[in-house]
């Protein structure tokens, strides 16, 4: 190659700095479940951070309650109607009703974001274990029932203690973030880092969810021993 022909290259564009995120603060949240623990403690960060957030239950009364009880303008309605005011949905339902309740939704949540943040587990004597689901994962049934949705998985690891507990100011904790599209994972890591002391971090593509939201288990083990809420801090990054 002569000296001009390499004068003539393109330059290289510099890399994406991974910390560079999108504004989220406009988005609408809508959280499916927001009535449980899980839901109700993400719900209740996030508005509390600004955001607005819609509270979804398959009775709206009961989201209604649960809005009120949150405050900070968060609003309630039934899963459906949840959906369709949201830009962007977080999945926070029992493992146990997950399928059956995105089947009903597939047309409400259209060309959404979706965040999976359920965990597929089962208890007996020996405490907490994980579920390998048919699909592999909560998140990738979640993907496969909503094909015309951009799923992602995240949130998996929150104490529901910790993000209901009004008195605590920073939930000291990484969200890892899952999904096949990376402007959509940028768009979730954008929305955990809207909650003070969180971080949103890439953690792959949803065929690595399986061992996320397996990990739950270990963090229930964990609690038990050291009477604690933990959660995950990512090092290096």
């Amino acid at each position: 190659m002569t000296s001009s022909d390499s004068a003539q290259q393109p330059a290289k564009a510099p890399a994406k700095d991974p910390w560079d995120l999108p504004d989220v603060s406009g988005l609408v949240v809508g959280v499916l479940g927001g009535t449980g623990p899980q839901g109700k403690g993400l719900a209740y960060r996030l508005a509390r951070a600004g955001q607005k957030v819609l509270i979804g239950s398959r009775a709206a009364e009961r989201a209604q309650a649960a809005a009120e009880e949150t405050g900070h303008g968060v609003e309630g309605y039934d899963n459906a109607e949840t959906a369709r005011r949201s830009d962007l949905v977080i999945v926070a339902v029992p493992w146990d009703g997950h399928g059956k309740t995105l089947e009903s939704l597939r047309e409400e949540l259209a060309g959404k974001i979706v965040v999976d943040c359920v965990n597929p587990l089962g208890f007996d004597k020996k405490g907490a274990y994980a579920i390998k689901p048919e699909e592999g994962s909560a998140a990738e049934q979640a993907a496969a029932l909503l094909p015309d949705s951009r799923v992602t998985a995240a949130f998996h690891h929150l104490s529901a203690v910790l993000l209901q507990d009004p008195e605590i100011e920073e939930i000291d904790t990484d969200v890892m973030v899952l999904g096949e599209e990376r402007a959509d994972v940028e768009t979730v890591q954008a929305l955990a880092g809207r909650i003070p002391g969180m971080r949103g971090i890439f953690a792959g593509r949803l065929r690595n969810a399986h061992q996320v939201e397996s990990l739950v288990a270990n963090l229930i083990s964990v609690n038990r021993r050291y009477k604690a809420h933990a959660g995950l801090r990512v090092t290096d990054v």
